[in-house]
Order: C-alpha cells, then sequence, then structure tokens
C-alpha cells in the first residue's frame, strides 16, 4: 500500500503541474509558435503484453497503462519527456500444453505483473506536432498474482509468489509514435522490451530459465495546449 500510495502521490503532482500550466498555454498554438519549457498532460490506454520464456506465444494479457506525462522542449523539434504510469503486465493462455515435466498437462496459466513506472524519452517533432520517440523506462513491481491450471489435478502447483518470485524491478527500452488527432489529442503506440531479465529462477516445466517482458500499448493522450 506504501507503494501504491507514492505512486499515486506523484501522479497528483504531474496533474496539478498541468493545471496550474494550462491556463498560460491554452492560448498558445504549440511550441512551434511560442516556445515553452514544459508541457504536460494525463494519458490513458491499454497493454498487450506477453512473457518471453514462459513456453507461450502472444499477446493475450491486457492490462491498464495509465498516468501522467511532462515535455521539456530542448531544442527545435526536440523535448524530452518524463512519464508516471501505473501499468499492467504479464501473460495469459488457455491452451492446453504438455510441460516440459513428463506426464503433465499445463490447461491455463494467468501471470499478473502490476508496477509503477517512469518512462524517459528524447522525442522529435514534425511540423503537424505527431512526435516519435525513444528511451528506457524504469519499473517497480506493486504486486503480481501467478496460478496455473494443471493435469492430473493430484500434481501440485508451485507456489510462485514465494518460491519463484519475480525481481521487484523492470528495465525496459521503449519506443513510441504519437499521432496528432485534434488539438491536445494524440493517438499512442508504444513497444517495450525488458533490458534484464525478470525472472531468473523459474518454476521447472513452467518456462526457460529466463523471463523478459514484451509489451505493445495503445494509448490516449491529451497535452494542455
Amino acid at each position: 500500500m506504501a507503494k501504491i500510495r507514492k505512486f499515486a502521490a506523484l501522479l497528483v503532482m504531474t496533474l496539478i503541474t498541468c493545471a496550474f500550466t494550462h491556463k498560460s498555454i491554452a492560448q498558445s498554438s504549440y511550441y512551434e509558435e511560442d516556445p515553452r519549457t514544459f508541457y504536460a498532460g494525463p494519458v490513458l490506454g491499454a497493454n498487450f503484453t506477453q512473457v518471453d520464456g514462459d513456453n507461450y506465444a502472444g499477446y493475450h494479457k491486457v492490462g491498464l497503462n495509465a498516468g501522467g506525462i511532462v515535455y521539456a522542449h530542448l531544442a527545435d523539434k526536440i523535448a524530452a519527456s518524463i512519464e508516471i504510469l501505473y501499468v499492467q503486465k504479464g501473460a495469459r493462455s488457455n491452451i492446453v500444453k504438455e510441460s516440459a515435466i513428463k506426464g503433465i498437462i499445463l490447461t491455463k496459466y494467468l501471470l499478473n505483473l502490476n508496477y509503477a513506472e517512469v518512462p524517459i524519452q528524447l522525442n522529435y517533432f514534425d511540423k503537424r506536432k505527431s512526435h516519435f520517440g525513444a528511451g528506457l523506462s524504469y519499473s517497480q513491481l506493486v504486486s503480481t498474482r501467478e496460478t496455473a491450471t494443471v493435469q492430473p489435478s493430484t500434481v501440485v502447483v508451485p507456489n510462485f509468489e514465494v518460491d519463484y518470485p519475480v525481481k521487484k524491478m523492470d528495465i525496459n527500452f521503449v519506443m513510441t509514435g504519437n499521432l496528432h488527432l485534434y488539438k491536445g489529442l494524440f493517438l499512442g503506440i508504444r513497444f517495450q522490451y525488458s533490458v534484464i531479465p525478470i525472472r531468473t529462477n523459474v518454476a521447472p516445466g513452467y518456462g526457460r530459465t529466463q523471463q523478459f517482458s514484451n509489451v505493445f500499448s495503445l494509448r490516449l493522450m491529451y497535452l494542455f495546449i
């Protein structure tokens, strides 16, 4: 709960910044005509995720991607950005699959990973205000839930959270494209991938020895302009 409160406080501070700056920047038509140092706004969207190394394929796990973003104008058409997000990652499968352990069949698998995430990117803007960015993100694990259903039912499923925990932090390479739709509204697509494994101690029969987060995001962003 303490981590959630800290994340909520940071998010509130970001949105307060947006509110205070909105009045002064609303009279401007974006940084091209009246350059500003900072501009900000909320972000809301969905993550489509999988975990590479769990022996399943496909972005079947859907989760939330929400928070706030602040841009800092650095040069003509160039701005740095920092975000404070709550994101949900993980993996899901209902495909019946034979385990690496002979005689055991996996019928269902679910991994829920909830993070407080801070992406930092360098962005290039075109004349229409659409922009592309790349950088790194740091994620702190808030909570996790991992379950599996197996056959035969007499097989004991591992206690994943205790014996095979996911690492408390995740560092990702991030690429984002944002299409300017109307006024301050943008449609964004993002790809991110773990730079370091999220887990190196995997339960026998449930995947390879190293696992990585693999995420596509679809988001709406509104900048107070």
